[in-house]
């Protein structure tokens, strides 16, 4: 599917003069790409289960199998997906701009595998698990995670340094953002001229403080989302639509760019 987008001129201003473009993407962004998002209601073994009860660390220590087999489920989802039009468009829009920062909220790695280098994850990497006891990392190894036994429960590696379980590298309720990734999110957000917020709720902080960080400073808003958000109000221009179709029609639209804008 295409999209022709009739653009305000201020805004096909504002990506040509930009010097600085700050993208942050939140769950919308890896849904398009068949990534379930972490409060879509489960289905099939996990229909009983709630998210948000299996996030933590006391989760974790009371039933260690439960916990990863989940976020076993979640990786091979993850690795099932591809990168879809929307990460591909911020590849297209870098090659464009004198500079680039993108900001995720999603814990996958298909920025990455999009094209897109030093992405801040503000809410940790599936991919990159650690020790629970020690904070050793440590790496998967290669294929598909293994299906659990009994339909769920798969127990942790050990830890080859202390022999504590393995767990997965994402920020989980109550624990805080990575010192380092968010420091540089506050600086893409207080640092750029254009920042772009796509498929995000804008509810979940302190990662939604970011957007007005950077209207604070100076910079433009541009929001792409299908539904109203809290951003609505701040933002100097919304597009209404999925991040997929809008964000690669927009690259093209603004710089002539005759890439695909669709997969």
């Amino acid at each position: 599917m295409s999209l022709d987008l009739i653009l305000p001129d201020s805004l096909v201003k504002a990506f040509k003069t930009a010097r600085h473009v700050t993208v942050f993407t939140g769950a919308g962004v890896s849904a398009e790409s068949g990534v379930p998002t972490f409060r879509d209601a489960h289905t099939g073994l996990w229909a009983r289960f709630e998210p948000t009860a299996l996030a933590t660390s006391e989760a974790f220590e009371a039933d260690p199998a439960l916990v990863w087999g989940w976020y076993e489920w979640r990786r091979s989802r993850v690795m099932r997906a591809a990168p879809n039009p929307a990460h591909e468009a911020i590849v297209r829009l870098a090659r464009h701009v004198p500079a680039i920062s993108v900001v995720t909220q999603n814990v996958d790695d298909l920025h990455e595998r999009a094209g897109s280098r030093s992405v801040a994850h503000l809410h940790g990497r599936l991919m990159q698990p650690r020790c629970f006891a020690c904070g050793t990392p440590w790496r998967y190894p290669d294929g598909m995670p293994n299906e659990p036994e009994d339909g769920r429960r798969v127990t942790p590696p050990e830890c080859p340094e202390c022999a504590g379980p393995i767990r997965p590298g994402v920020v989980w309720f109550g624990e805080p953002l990575p010192a380092d990734e968010w420091q540089r999110a506050l600086g893409a957000a207080a640092g750029c001229d254009l920042f772009i917020t796509v498929g995000t709720s804008a509810m979940v902080y302190p990662a939604a403080e970011l957007p007005r960080i950077a209207a604070g400073q100076g910079a433009r808003v541009l929001q792409i989302n299908p539904q109203a958000t809290a951003l609505d109000s701040l933002a100097d221009w919304n597009l209404v639509g999925a991040a997929g179709v809008v964000l690669p029609a927009l690259i093209g639209a603004v710089f002539d760019d005759a890439s695909p804008t669709t997969g």
